[in-house]
């Protein structure tokens, strides 16, 4: 039988850390740590898809639309090699949880700028959650600012028990351990329950 384990993204834009954890929610185990890029390199306007130079708004929409489709395949080509990775490695996933900055109305911001990041917020968060999907992958959503007191409640815990193990994940890796893996473990131990 395929030990489960459950994924966790930190979402950025054009980019995601991304962590596997299995065992039970009592005793979560580190399985892999690693970035995903959801843009292409050669085409640098697929990272931040609705910005224009001097970081103004992109207003062009054949551009954005050239950009978000290259994003959309990106995404799920690289979500469909992760997990064919992890299969290979006989893991089964039926959930993950994504860590995003906020999950703001775009057309609620009033600063061009602003709104161009969250317009990138919410593709980055949703192309991602639609390949999970498609791969029959249960998805949740964290507010990265209260990520940790959102996964304590979901594991019935307090902030603290949770901090530790987060942070000891980290001697178990040759890869950074930043903030970003430590909120993906977070919220993959939060989608291991």
């Amino acid at each position: 039988m395929k030990p489960h384990a459950a994924l966790g993204c930190r979402v950025k834009s054009g980019w995601a850390a991304a962590v596997l954890l299995n065992g039970s929610a009592r005793s979560p185990r580190l399985c892999d740590d690693q970035r995903i890029d959801f843009s292409d390199p050669q085409l640098p306007g697929t990272r931040q898809p609705y910005h224009a130079a001097m970081e103004r708004l992109e207003t062009d929409t054949k551009k954005i639309s050239r950009r978000v489709e290259v994003v959309r395949h990106v995404t799920e080509k690289s979500i469909a090699k992760l997990l064919a990775g992890y299969r290979q490695q006989n893991f089964t996933i039926k959930r993950a949880a994504l860590v995003v900055g906020s999950q703001i109305d775009p057309a609620s911001v009033a600063n061009p700028h602003i709104r161009a990041h969250a317009f990138e917020g919410r593709l980055f968060r949703s192309v991602i959650e639609k390949s999970l999907q498609t791969h029959r992958i249960r998805t949740g959503v964290l507010i990265e600012r209260d990520a940790y007191r959102d996964a304590a409640v979901i594991l019935t815990q307090s902030n603290e028990p949770l901090r530790r193990p987060i942070q000891s994940f980290g001697r178990d890796t040759e890869a950074p351990w930043r903030a970003e893996q430590k909120v993906a473990g977070v919220a993959a131990w939060s989608a291991l329950s």
